[in-house]
């Protein structure tokens, strides 16, 4: 898929409406359209890359203030007692659109994973 098509580039571009939680010049926050949590939010680079996978020096910067950042945002939004962070990558691990995105999840305590 390229940028083009991706939705997350459409919606951080506004062509899509999302319900924001956060967004600063270098990523956004959104609420997942199918919460599986009173809490779930999508955190994305406003930059195009389809997963973990491609990550390098140019866009290393991204991924960690994302990671800096989702902190701020579960307290933002109240977890404040633990959620959990997940990206998936490709689609036999459940990735349904390749635009690398966090899954910020909690407002309720949650399973083990084992």
């Amino acid at each position: 898929m390229n940028e083009k098509n991706c939705i997350f580039c459409k919606i951080i571009a506004g062509e899509i409406p999302s319900k924001k939680a956060y967004e600063d010049d270098m990523i956004l926050a959104f609420h997942d359209i199918r919460p599986v949590a009173p809490v779930h939010v999508l955190v994305i680079p406003k930059i195009h890359m389809d997963s973990l996978n491609d990550i390098n020096q140019d866009n290393l910067g991204y991924v960690s203030h994302i990671i800096e950042k989702i902190p701020d945002i579960a307290e933002s939004l109240g977890i404040t007692n633990g959620y959990r962070v997940v990206t998936n990558i490709g689609e036999e691990a459940g990735q349904s659109v390749k635009h690398l995105h966090f899954h910020v999840i909690g407002g309720k305590k949650l399973g083990y994973l084992g």
